[in-house]
């Protein structure tokens, strides 16, 4: 197995995409699916886009995408407001927009915590916060 920092693929026409120390790249997303599906590396970078794809355009219509077991990425409206400039003191509006969120299912959570595993029934409830 590589490290991700040896790991190089084609990601639609791009040359080699090499890894970024820290983070997980849609390169690495398509080699994890080449090794563990056994496909093409086009195959595989074909299958990553489409399901980027898909979500960006659910996104892009107003719709919430919750991925069962992973988190939620969440729209939320934010009215106007009146900020404030840090460096002058001016109050400046801030005009109306829609922001993303990402909120992680409840399983994520305790997995990256260590933590004892909530059981299928958690994921389907909705975080307190």
């Amino acid at each position: 197995m590589s490290t991700a920092s040896e790991t190089s693929v084609r990601v639609r026409g791009a040359a080699r995409a090499k890894s970024t120390a820290g983070s997980v790249t849609r390169a690495d997303l398509c080699e994890a699916v080449h090794r563990e599906l056994g496909l093409a590396r086009s195959e595989s970078s074909d299958l990553v886009e489409q399901v980027l794809d898909q979500i960006c355009r659910t996104l892009i219509d107003g719709t919430n995408v919750k991925v069962s077991s992973f988190g939620s990425f969440v729209l939320r409206n934010k009215g106007q407001r009146i900020g404030r400039n840090p460096k002058t003191g001016e109050e400046v509006p801030i005009e109306p927009r829609t922001v993303l969120t990402f909120r992680p299912s409840q399983l994520l959570r305790a997995r990256i915590n260590g933590g004892i595993d909530p059981g299928p029934e958690a994921d389907d409830a909705e975080p307190a916060d």
